[in-house]
């Protein structure tokens, strides 16, 4: 036994927390108020970090796009309250010489009256299918219809629709048809279905796809064709107006532009400005008015701790707006400039360890400090009351 407390004896001199006898220790009311205040000072670090461990934050970097060969799906949905839905096109055009005219997958448009209502509620009709309105007895008839001399790029050789008799014009590169004389379009009444909408507005919604590479997609009046190099619309009824003698003009609304997932995510719009042209409303006079975006678009990649990683793109924008522009095509273009760099969006989170040491830190820190301004509050207390018994204050 001696031998063991001889053992235990040497421990007690590595002892770094000397205690002292009750009977020596002192309490006062200001080493009171050190300890309440010091242990509010404690309890709200404390807090704050176990805020800042429960909180993600999203830690940027700059890395290259190695997603450029794929495809990039475009979101929109825009209206022209003095446009009528028959008259306009989405055309998709890049550098490589890729070019659609007339696009209609995924794309939709709905007629408006003049104060924005649709004409039909809850019926939409596909860009390029003007005669998804007509009545069903006025459908095609199954014979064998003619091309009035543009049969030559058609298989079948038969137009047994205006539409078809418009397009094969369209390909031939001779512009627009004379619906006056076409009896595939006096049998489904194109004419005085463009009487009744020429007071009409469209809203124009839905999905593209493209390349990510420098090009435009634009929305104008007119059918389009291709000829020799040159893309061109037939702007005959722009130019000319309605029968009834209005004229149409190009102002819009754009609702919502993405390039990328149409998601919900609102995450997404809080780090990346993936709908910069939200809201944007332009006005124009009648006649030729280009409006033109272009658009600077960055990849963006968001990295969450749980769950998907979620690809998308974000955009600057800087617009041009030309009125009355002669030679031009009028419509409202979008000039897209894809970046070669991918901004990605880590979530990162404080690990356990470091919640600890920040805790340990904040007790132990306000704990020695605490404890230094008491020493010197007591002391010069202490000191302060020599004198007065001494008499030596005034």
């Amino acid at each position: 036994m001696a031998k063991k407390g001889s053992v235990f004896g040497g421990l007690r001199q590595f002892d770094g927390y000397a205690k002292t006898l009750d009977d020596f220790r002192v309490k006062t009311t200001t080493g009171a108020s050190v300890t309440i205040i010091s242990t509010l000072i404690i309890i709200t670090l404390v807090c704050s970090e176990l805020i800042a461990y429960t909180t993600s934050h999203w830690k940027p970097s700059l890395v290259v796009d190695k997603s450029r060969k794929e495809k990039m799906p475009i979101n929109f949905n825009i209206t022209f309250p003095n446009m009528p839905c028959h008259m306009l096109n989405v055309d998709i055009m890049n550098d490589y010489g890729e070019h659609s005219s007339g696009y209609s997958q995924d794309v939709t448009k709905v007629r408006l009256d003049l104060s924005g209502v649709p004409v039909d509620l809850g019926e939409s009709v596909k860009l390029g299918d003007s005669t998804a309105g007509a009545s069903k007895a006025l459908e095609p008839a199954k014979e064998c219809g003619s091309c009035y001399g543009a049969n030559a790029l058609r298989e079948d050789g038969c137009c047994n629709t205006c539409q078809e008799v418009r397009e094969a014009y369209v390909k031939m590169g001779w512009g627009m048809v004379n619906v006056k004389e076409i009896d595939q379009c006096i049998r489904e009444g194109w004419l005085e279905r463009f009487e009744k909408q020429s007071n009409e507005g469209c809203n124009i919604h839905g999905h593209l796809m493209v390349n990510k590479v420098r090009g435009n997609f634009h929305i104008a009046p007119g059918d389009a064709f291709q000829t020799n190099t040159m893309h061109v619309h037939d702007l005959k009824e722009f130019n000319t107006g309605a029968p009834d003698g209005h004229k149409f003009d190009l102002s819009h609304t754009i609702h919502k532009l993405k390039f990328g997932p149409d998601s919900k995510d609102e995450t997404e719009d809080i780090l990346a400005v993936t709908n910069a042209l939200a809201g944007v409303t332009k006005s124009a006079g009648e006649g030729r008015s280009v409006f033109q975006y272009f658009v600077k678009i960055v990849s963006t990649k968001l990295l969450p701790i749980t769950g998907i990683p979620t690809l998308t793109n974000q955009y600057s924008v800087t617009q041009n707006d030309v009125e009355g522009a002669k030679g031009g095509l009028p419509g409202v273009f979008f000039m897209l400039e894809i970046s070669p760099m991918q901004i990605s969006y880590k979530e990162t989170r404080k690990s356990f360890g470091s919640l600890l040491t920040g805790v340990l830190a904040i007790i132990g820190g306000v704990y020695t400090v605490a404890g230094l301004i008491d020493r010197v509050v007591y002391r010069a207390e202490k000191a302060y009351k020599k004198k007065v018994e001494m008499g030596k204050t005034l």
